[in-house]
Protein backbone atom coordinates (compact mmCIF):
# COMPACT_ATOMS: atom_id res chain seq x y z
CA UNK A 1 0.00 0.00 0.00
CA UNK A 2 0.84 3.51 -0.34
CA UNK A 3 1.39 5.17 2.47
CA UNK A 4 0.85 8.88 1.44
CA UNK A 5 -2.35 7.81 0.86
CA UNK A 6 -3.00 7.66 4.56
CA UNK A 7 -1.92 11.09 4.27
CA UNK A 8 -3.87 14.61 4.71
CA UNK A 9 -3.45 16.66 1.60
CA UNK A 10 -1.53 19.32 2.96
CA UNK A 11 0.99 16.60 4.94
CA UNK A 12 1.22 14.77 1.09
CA UNK A 13 2.33 18.44 0.34
CA UNK A 14 5.00 18.56 2.70
CA UNK A 15 6.00 15.09 2.32
CA UNK A 16 6.53 15.20 -1.76
CA UNK A 17 8.49 18.17 -1.14
CA UNK A 18 10.61 17.90 1.96
CA UNK A 19 11.74 14.38 -0.29
CA UNK A 20 12.43 16.57 -3.51
CA UNK A 21 14.34 18.71 -1.24
CA UNK A 22 16.14 16.08 -0.46
CA UNK A 23 16.93 14.07 -3.24
CA UNK A 24 17.51 17.92 -4.65
CA UNK A 25 20.52 18.45 -2.33
CA UNK A 26 21.97 14.92 -2.23
CA UNK A 27 22.40 15.56 -5.89
CA UNK A 28 24.17 18.98 -5.67
CA UNK A 29 26.60 17.59 -3.07
CA UNK A 30 27.52 14.48 -5.21
CA UNK A 31 27.67 16.57 -7.58
CA UNK A 32 30.06 18.99 -5.87
CA UNK A 33 31.94 15.79 -4.56
CA UNK A 34 32.54 14.66 -8.15
CA UNK A 35 30.46 11.45 -7.61
CA UNK A 36 27.89 9.57 -9.69
CA UNK A 37 24.30 10.94 -10.01
CA UNK A 38 21.85 9.35 -7.37
CA UNK A 39 19.38 7.11 -9.00
CA UNK A 40 15.58 6.81 -7.77
CA UNK A 41 12.47 5.41 -7.66
CA UNK A 42 9.31 7.01 -6.35
CA UNK A 43 6.77 5.47 -6.77
CA UNK A 44 3.35 6.64 -6.12
CA UNK A 45 -1.35 6.48 -6.72
CA UNK A 46 -1.64 9.40 -4.97
CA UNK A 47 -1.99 12.61 -7.37
CA UNK A 48 -1.29 15.12 -5.37
CA UNK A 49 1.56 13.89 -4.50
CA UNK A 50 3.08 12.86 -7.56
CA UNK A 51 1.52 16.15 -9.14
CA UNK A 52 4.44 18.08 -6.38
CA UNK A 53 7.19 16.28 -6.95
CA UNK A 54 6.84 16.62 -10.46
CA UNK A 55 6.55 20.67 -10.33
CA UNK A 56 9.77 20.65 -8.04
CA UNK A 57 11.78 18.34 -10.09
CA UNK A 58 10.81 20.20 -13.62
CA UNK A 59 11.41 23.90 -11.70
CA UNK A 60 15.31 22.03 -10.30
CA UNK A 61 15.87 21.01 -13.57
CA UNK A 62 16.87 17.70 -12.66
CA UNK A 63 16.66 14.41 -15.03
CA UNK A 64 13.83 12.75 -14.43
CA UNK A 65 11.20 10.85 -16.34
CA UNK A 66 7.46 9.84 -15.43
CA UNK A 67 5.60 7.32 -15.99
CA UNK A 68 2.28 5.39 -14.81
CA UNK A 69 1.43 1.53 -14.73
CA UNK A 70 -1.57 0.64 -16.88
CA UNK A 71 -3.63 -2.37 -17.55
CA UNK A 72 -6.04 -2.03 -20.40
CA UNK A 73 -9.50 -3.48 -19.77
CA UNK A 74 -9.80 -7.12 -20.00
CA UNK A 75 -5.69 -7.55 -20.23
CA UNK A 76 -3.50 -9.05 -17.80
CA UNK A 77 -0.96 -7.27 -19.36
CA UNK A 78 0.44 -4.17 -17.60
CA UNK A 79 3.05 -1.19 -19.28
CA UNK A 80 4.36 1.92 -18.39
CA UNK A 81 3.08 4.95 -19.48
CA UNK A 82 4.69 8.36 -20.30
CA UNK A 83 3.41 11.44 -18.79
CA UNK A 84 5.95 13.26 -20.15
CA UNK A 85 3.69 14.88 -22.67
CA UNK A 86 0.35 14.86 -20.93
CA UNK A 87 -0.22 16.37 -17.64
CA UNK A 88 -0.64 13.88 -14.53
CA UNK A 89 -4.71 13.63 -13.60
CA UNK A 90 -4.80 10.57 -12.23
CA UNK A 91 -9.01 11.12 -11.73
CA UNK A 92 -9.20 12.09 -15.35
CA UNK A 93 -7.52 8.66 -16.34
CA UNK A 94 -9.61 6.75 -14.30
CA UNK A 95 -12.87 8.05 -15.41
CA UNK A 96 -11.95 7.81 -19.16
CA UNK A 97 -11.20 4.41 -18.27
CA UNK A 98 -14.83 4.22 -17.15
CA UNK A 99 -15.67 5.73 -19.99
CA UNK A 100 -14.40 3.78 -22.30
CA UNK A 101 -15.87 0.68 -20.73
CA UNK A 102 -19.17 1.84 -20.65
CA UNK A 103 -19.48 3.15 -24.32
CA UNK A 104 -17.94 -0.75 -24.78
CA UNK A 105 -20.39 -2.49 -23.21
CA UNK A 106 -17.24 -4.17 -21.00
CA UNK A 107 -18.28 -2.94 -17.40
CA UNK A 108 -16.88 -5.06 -14.46
CA UNK A 109 -17.63 -5.61 -10.64
CA UNK A 110 -14.39 -3.26 -9.70
CA UNK A 111 -15.83 -0.32 -11.91
CA UNK A 112 -18.18 0.42 -9.12
CA UNK A 113 -14.65 0.78 -6.60
CA UNK A 114 -13.19 3.34 -9.42
CA UNK A 115 -16.28 5.35 -9.11
CA UNK A 116 -16.68 4.88 -5.78
CA UNK A 117 -13.35 6.00 -5.25
CA UNK A 118 -13.96 9.31 -7.60
CA UNK A 119 -16.87 10.01 -5.83
CA UNK A 120 -14.95 10.39 -2.84
CA UNK A 121 -12.42 12.31 -3.97
CA UNK A 122 -14.48 14.94 -5.86
CA UNK A 123 -16.45 15.49 -2.53
CA UNK A 124 -13.28 15.97 -0.49
CA UNK A 125 -12.60 18.32 -3.57
CA UNK A 126 -15.97 19.98 -2.88
CA UNK A 127 -14.97 19.95 1.32
CA UNK A 128 -17.33 16.95 2.14
CA UNK A 129 -16.50 14.00 4.02
CA UNK A 130 -19.18 11.51 2.02
CA UNK A 131 -19.38 10.40 -1.62
CA UNK A 132 -22.97 10.93 -1.25
CA UNK A 133 -22.58 14.59 -1.79
CA UNK A 134 -22.03 13.15 -5.47
CA UNK A 135 -25.65 12.37 -5.78
CA UNK A 136 -27.09 14.25 -3.78
CA UNK A 137 -30.40 15.33 -4.50
CA UNK A 138 -30.39 12.66 -7.76
CA UNK A 139 -34.05 11.00 -8.38
CA UNK A 140 -32.53 7.52 -7.56
CA UNK A 141 -30.18 8.91 -4.92
CA UNK A 142 -31.33 6.39 -2.59
CA UNK A 143 -30.43 3.65 -5.06
CA UNK A 144 -27.52 4.97 -6.43
CA UNK A 145 -26.16 5.01 -2.92
CA UNK A 146 -27.01 1.66 -1.49
CA UNK A 147 -25.75 0.64 -5.13
CA UNK A 148 -22.45 1.60 -4.77
CA UNK A 149 -22.06 0.90 -0.80
CA UNK A 150 -22.11 -2.16 -1.95
CA UNK A 151 -20.64 -3.11 -4.77
CA UNK A 152 -17.97 -1.48 -4.38
CA UNK A 153 -16.92 -2.85 -0.68
CA UNK A 154 -16.95 -6.84 -1.81
CA UNK A 155 -13.36 -7.82 -2.48
CA UNK A 156 -14.56 -10.20 -4.91
CA UNK A 157 -14.86 -7.24 -7.03
CA UNK A 158 -11.11 -6.51 -7.38
CA UNK A 159 -9.76 -10.28 -6.72
CA UNK A 160 -12.42 -11.69 -9.18
CA UNK A 161 -13.47 -9.91 -11.86
CA UNK A 162 -16.87 -10.64 -13.14
CA UNK A 163 -18.42 -8.32 -15.88
CA UNK A 164 -21.52 -7.35 -14.58
CA UNK A 165 -25.01 -8.32 -15.40
CA UNK A 166 -27.18 -6.13 -17.78
CA UNK A 167 -29.47 -5.00 -14.79
CA UNK A 168 -26.15 -3.81 -12.76
CA UNK A 169 -24.42 -2.73 -16.22
CA UNK A 170 -27.68 -0.20 -16.32
CA UNK A 171 -27.67 0.91 -13.12
CA UNK A 172 -24.02 1.82 -13.28
CA UNK A 173 -24.66 3.35 -16.40
CA UNK A 174 -26.81 5.59 -14.56
CA UNK A 175 -25.13 6.87 -11.75
CA UNK A 176 -22.02 7.47 -13.96
CA UNK A 177 -24.20 9.31 -16.34
CA UNK A 178 -25.76 11.50 -13.36
CA UNK A 179 -22.31 12.03 -12.19
CA UNK A 180 -20.71 13.01 -15.04
CA UNK A 181 -24.12 15.77 -15.88
CA UNK A 182 -22.83 17.09 -12.57
CA UNK A 183 -19.25 17.32 -12.80
CA UNK A 184 -18.78 17.97 -16.00
CA UNK A 185 -15.58 16.56 -16.83
CA UNK A 186 -13.41 16.65 -19.88
CA UNK A 187 -12.59 13.23 -20.36
CA UNK A 188 -10.02 13.25 -23.67
CA UNK A 189 -9.40 9.59 -25.15
CA UNK A 190 -6.38 9.06 -23.05
CA UNK A 191 -6.18 5.30 -23.67
CA UNK A 192 -6.56 5.50 -27.05
CA UNK A 193 -4.13 8.42 -27.63
CA UNK A 194 -1.72 6.22 -25.55
CA UNK A 195 -1.73 3.30 -27.39
CA UNK A 196 -1.62 4.58 -30.53
CA UNK A 197 1.88 6.35 -29.39
CA UNK A 198 2.96 3.06 -27.99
Amino acid sequence: DDPISSLDDNNAIAVASDLAQLLKSGLKSRKEAGQNEIKAVISSHHGLFFNVIWNEFKRSGIKYKTHFYHRANNSEVYTLRSTDETPFFHHVSILSEIKNAVETDKIYTYHFNMLRSIMEKTAIFFGSKDFSTCIHGLDDEVLYSRALNLLSHGKYSIYEPREMIDDTKNLFKDIFAAFLERYKFDLPQIIQQQEKKA
